[in-house]
């Protein structure tokens, strides 16, 4: 009985607190606002940048997951990666044949997937009648196995085949863009003639579309067999880049120590000798966007700390001036018999009561701009939970923090001369 009692008393406190802390929130609205927007703003600040950084990783995930972010490419030629304050530069090698290209994916017997490809031009125009592409389009000679290491699917018709790859023929596979733009009206592409350059090309197969990266669209491309390539987009110094995609459940590390072993012997390497090509795993960009993007991630963080601590101290002066407003109202409540600890209860809850809605404010805002990049960017809705529990969180520490002096300083207040104060 004596448990129910205590629990109701603490409920009607809870109760007149919340009553009297809306009073005094309502009757100071001007101040009350410009308080809560200084919180929401922080918040608004952390939780939109964190949400935003949020959509840019899984947006790098998933650009790099399909473009085979579990195979690694064997290539002579590097790249120059510049993002942030890391730069990676590789050397550039002697070309890699077809020759060697061909004799490594024979003779590598590790549990994997092995392509041959080669890029033939960049910015080719594609031609069906009187409708053509933009000369943005990608012709890149490859195999029967591209398609699987580099994350492309057939939509409809078929992929290569060896005897395809063989015979060098002149056919091609579609990416989603290319073909919406050269069959309009509905046709159905397979079978179709098509112009590649200056060559005609017979569809037999549509890729699966992949929609729009961080790292291009992969829709924008045309795939003819390799040998091909040789064949009518020969070039100086052409250089093929060898594709590994290991099984599942793979060693990643031990299948580029085996690849690098076997094409060290197919360049003719003695042991002392430095490797004369490049072994990169496709993911090593994103793994360096990824490190960029945490570095924001801090900085993020500390910006929206900063602005929450002026915001603590802005509110703390609030409720400074709130207890020297109100030094008459605690000295007639403690006549009346209210206690230290609730009169310091009573200002402490107005101030957690004021972090809590600068929080919800800063909240909704802040997953809003968050979301106002990824969605213009193609992205999905996000909504970050772990960041949210994380704002509420800090709203009810600035809460604290910024009231626990002013309420301290009202419950130690003498009621005999706050009743005179004036």
């Amino acid at each position: 009985m004596k448990h129910n009692s205590e629990y109701f008393r603490k409920t009607a406190l809870m109760r007149d607190n919340y009553r009297i802390s809306s009073m005094s929130i309502r009757s100071n609205l001007l101040r009350t606002v410009l308080t809560v927007l200084i919180i929401a703003f922080g918040i608004m600040a952390l939780i939109g940048i964190l949400t935003t950084i949020d959509s840019l990783k899984r947006s790098v995930n998933s650009s790099f997951s399909a473009m085979g972010a579990n195979s690694f490419s064997i290539r002579s030629r590097g790249y120059n990666v510049h993002i942030g304050g890391h730069r990676e530069r590789t050397k550039n090698f002697s070309q890699i044949s077809y020759s060697e290209a061909s004799r490594f994916k024979k003779e590598f017997d590790f549990p994997s997937s092995v392509s041959v490809s080669i890029g033939a031009t960049g910015n080719a125009t594609i031609k069906y009648e009187s409708e053509k592409t933009n000369p943005n389009v990608s012709v890149r000679g490859v195999d029967e196995n591209y398609l699987v290491t580099a994350g492309y699917e057939i939509a409809k018709g078929r992929n290569f085949t060896e005897a395809d790859i063989r015979s060098g023929e002149n056919i091609v596979l579609v990416g989603a863009e290319v073909a919406k733009s050269l069959f309009k009206s509905g046709q159905d592409p397979l079978e179709k003639t098509i112009t590649v350059s200056n060559g005609k090309y017979r569809i037999i197969g549509l890729l699966k579309e992949k929609g729009a990266t961080m790292v291009g669209s992969g829709d924008r491309l045309c795939c003819i067999p390799v040998t091909n390539v040789r064949q009518y987009f020969s070039y100086p110094n052409m250089s093929f880049t060898i594709t590994v995609l290991p099984n599942e459940g793979v060693s990643m590390d031990q299948a580029m120590g085996e690849a690098e072993s076997l094409f060290r012997v197919i360049r003719g390497l003695d042991p002392i000798d430095a490797s004369d090509f490049h072994t990169v795993r496709s993911d090593s960009i994103a793994e360096m966007m990824m490190s960029s993007i945490s570095s924001i991630t801090v900085a993020a963080t500390l910006i929206g700390i900063i602005t929450l601590l002026g915001a603590a101290i802005g509110l703390m002066n609030i409720m400074l001036v709130a207890v020297a407003e109100r030094t008459q109202e605690i000295g007639i409540r403690k006549a009346i018999g209210a206690s230290n600890k609730t009169i310091q209860q009573q200002f402490l809850f107005e101030a957690v009561l004021i972090g809590q809605i600068g929080g919800v404010v800063g909240i909704v805002f802040g997953i809003i701009v968050g979301n106002l990049i990824p969605l213009i960017a193609g992205g999905v809705f996000t909504i970050p939970w772990g960041w949210i529990i994380m704002g509420f969180t800090l709203c009810f520490i600035v809460g604290i923090v910024s009231g626990i002096y002013p309420a301290m300083k009202a419950s130690r207040l003498d009621p005999i001369e706050s009743l005179r104060f004036e």
